[in-house]
């Protein structure tokens, strides 16, 4: 529809300006406008006054040079009115302005290019809670009009006033102010575009999305040049808390996917895909951005990248999220024999007395549940339900940790994109089988016993395949090796040499996880039986037994399977791991990583040969630490480092390796060596 008016707007901020407006969140200072009449024709008239607010921004400090060269001086903003009252009065102002006999005459938003809205008024406004008059939601691009009627002139981004100006042979008052300037220009390039012999038609506006569509992307609508990474989120972060901080960016209908780790936790990464190019290339312009007080790092990513967090669904998935503007409610530590019906039950059950406002109907019914089974069938604890409205969503929130049959169950807020990972993990990783060992040995030869007699004593070989290991998950995130210890009680005899592994995440911070090695399948089982959900402070601790293969796949979990399942790696760095080391009183210690030796290679009491770097991929954090509970490194007093034995990776985890548990051992306090309250190795007599 062709718009009767337009208002050519130009808006400036405290900071850069150009194609670098809104790229350093800076906060808007002025809005200069002026009414064009495109009623007629053969004649474009200029109905209004040039127009000027000064807003005031809540920065206490502006860059005077920068408000210099927009003729505006720091006294003048600062006695302006704040954004929201700037914006009321801008639109009773146009109001006003277009009434004509008694009828508002419809109007339409000219900006200079994409960024007057998209980069600095949406997100603003999106910051400060602000609502936005309709209008701001459409807008014609002046570049993008001029294009169409000479495509071969320049590209886009070359476009710029003054040259369009020039182009079309108009001229202005340079004796303006910048922004007077700026909108005297699109002014009479408006005129010269609408009338002969151009005769240009103002129609099909840009259009701002007021809100972000869930559901299933469309995967023909992924390509390479759409998709960004964003990195550094809040683990609370919502695929609507994405859409926010792109706010005035055109995002694809589910084109917001969280990415979660092995885990099924959120990393603080999300994959977003975009409807255009163009909005891709303004959401990176939106790197270091704040979400709240943290900053988002931006990258390009890949369409594959994006299929692989959001895409490949089964059918039944498919059909559960192919519902319109449904809210989706993650289930977790259902009953294995929880029905749909029970769920209904769950959400549904409400007393004749009850307030309507408890009740939270599931959408659908039966078809609005999702529960996620492994391939084999048996259910996994977790389901997904649908809510026709945030309302309802918010009110089944409420029922967090509230009792199904002897269960309590989590809720919480999912996307699309993180049923369609967790469904997929299920599916596709069956669980590892971990059958219970005998407790009496039954292995014929030192090499399935795993000791073989060395000159100086039995060494423990790490042998791929025998559940030799113990996992502790739940660990307090203060938790520190002697409480490991202690914890463990009469098993801690039973560690292997350099057996004690503590996971960290990327910052250095405890994880809540460790992984112990044990001398014999036996003494890993007892272990495990005997100290599963034993309190530790105030938490209880989950121990399991695992092989070394288990090991290795949790700490490599964020690489991507021999299969390509799996989220996308993150951009990480392989780091060498540390050469095994020699201990004379034990014999030499095989790396994690490396295959079966023969026993006569063992019994030598040499260092092994120089084999090849060993290369190890570490997974993203499993999600954002607490902020306690971090040992810093010890620093030297000339700013060096100490090697205290942990492995420590960037932007990755990080594998601890405690000295030898069979070697004697005694408490460090020194300071100036091994940065003090590490374990130190006394030789054995």
């Amino acid at each position: 529809m062709k718009p009767e008016c337009l208002v050519p707007l130009f808006v400036s901020t405290s900071g850069a300006s150009g194609d670098d407006l809104g790229s350093d969140e800076t906060e808007l200072v002025q809005l200069v406008w002026q009414v064009v009449d495109l009623k007629n024709d053969k004649v474009a008239r200029q109905t209004g006054e040039l127009r000027e607010l000064l807003i005031r921004p809540e920065a206490e400090e502006l860059d005077t040079e920068k408000l210099e060269q927009r003729g505006l001086s720091e006294e003048q903003i600062y006695a302006a009115q704040p954004l929201e009252h700037a914006l009321r009065q801008f639109n009773n102002s146009l109001t006003a302005e277009l009434l004509s006999n008694g009828r508002e005459q419809s109007f339409c938003l000219c900006t200079d290019g994409q960024r007057h809205l998209r980069q600095v008024v949406h997100p603003e406004t999106s910051n400060k809670n602000i609502i936005l008059p309709p209008s701001f939601y459409s807008f014609f691009d002046l570049r993008k009009e001029f294009q169409k009627n000479f495509p071969s002139v320049a590209k886009h981004k070359e476009l710029e006033l003054q040259f369009m100006a020039d182009y079309l042979d108009v001229c202005v008052d340079s004796s303006l102010a910048f922004a007077a300037l700026k909108v005297q220009q699109m002014v009479k390039i408006i005129q010269t575009l609408v009338t002969e012999p151009v005769f240009h038609i103002f129609s099909n506006p840009e259009s701002v999305h007021d809100r972000f569509e869930t559901g299933t992307c469309r995967l023909q609508c992924v390509g390479d040049n759409t998709v960004i990474r964003a990195r550094g989120l809040p683990w609370q972060a919502s695929d609507k808390d994405i859409a926010r901080f792109f706010r005035g960016l055109n995002i694809a209908k589910g084109g917001a996917a969280l990415c979660l780790n092995n885990q099924g936790r959120r990393n603080g990464e999300a994959l977003v895909c975009f409807e255009s190019q163009e909005h891709r290339d303004l959401g990176l312009q939106r790197h270091k951005h704040h979400m709240a007080n943290r900053y988002i790092e931006v990258y390009k990513a890949t369409g594959e990248d994006f299929l692989k967090i959001a895409g490949g669904c089964s059918s039944e998935v498919a059909h559960f999220l192919s519902g319109e503007g449904h809210v989706i409610v993650r289930m977790r530590g259902l009953p294995y024999s929880a029905t749909p019906q029970q769920v209904l039950q769950f959400f549904s059950d409400c007393s004749p007395t009850d307030d309507s406002k408890d009740c939270c109907p599931v959408a659908g019914g039966g078809a609005g549940i999702l529960l996620v089974r492994y391939p084999d069938g048996r259910p996994t604890g977790d389901a997904f339900v649908l809510f026709s409205s945030e309302d309802f969503a918010q009110v089944a929130l409420k029922k967090h940790k509230q009792r199904l049959g002897k269960r309590y169950i989590e809720l919480f807020k999912s996307t699309a994109a993180e049923v369609t990972q967790v469904c997929n993990r299920f599916s596709s990783t069956p669980l590892l089988p971990v059958p219970p060992p005998p407790l009496i040995s039954m292995m014929p030869s030192p090499l399935t016993t795993g000791l073989l007699p060395l000159a100086t004593g039995a060494f423990p070989l790490v042998t791929a395949g025998l559940c030799d290991c113990v996992r502790l998950r739940g660990l307090p995130y203060d938790a520190t090796v002697q409480n490991i210890l202690e914890f463990l009680g009469e098993f801690t005899g039973d560690i292997a040499p350099h057996g004690v592994h503590m996971v960290l995440n990327a910052q250095g911070r405890p994880s809540g996880e460790c992984f112990i090695q044990m001398c014999s399948v036996e003494r890993a089982f007892l272990a495990a039986h005997r100290c599963h959900r034993q309190p530790m402070q105030d938490r209880y601790v989950e121990v399991f037994p695992c092989s070394l293969d288990d090991m290795l796949q949790v700490l490599r979990g964020g690489a991507l399977g021999p299969c390509g399942r799996g989220m996308s790696p993150p951009p990480c760095k392989l780091r060498r791991t540390s050469a095994p080391a020699f201990y004379p009183h034990m014999g030499a210690a095989l790396p994690m990583d490396m295959g079966l030796y023969p026993a006569h290679f063992l019994i030598t009491p040499r260092p092994l040969p120089a084999h090849p770097a060993c290369y190890t991929y570490y997974p993203s954090p499993p999600g954002s630490p607490p902020a306690y509970g971090f040992f810093p490194a010890a620093i030297s007093a000339h700013g060096h480092i100490y090697n205290t034995g942990m492995n420590q990776i960037n932007s990755s985890d990080a594998m601890v390796t405690v000295p030898a548990l069979l070697s004697a051992k005694q408490l460090n306090t020194d300071p100036q060596t091994m940065g003090g309250g590490a374990f130190q190795d006394l030789p054995l007599l």
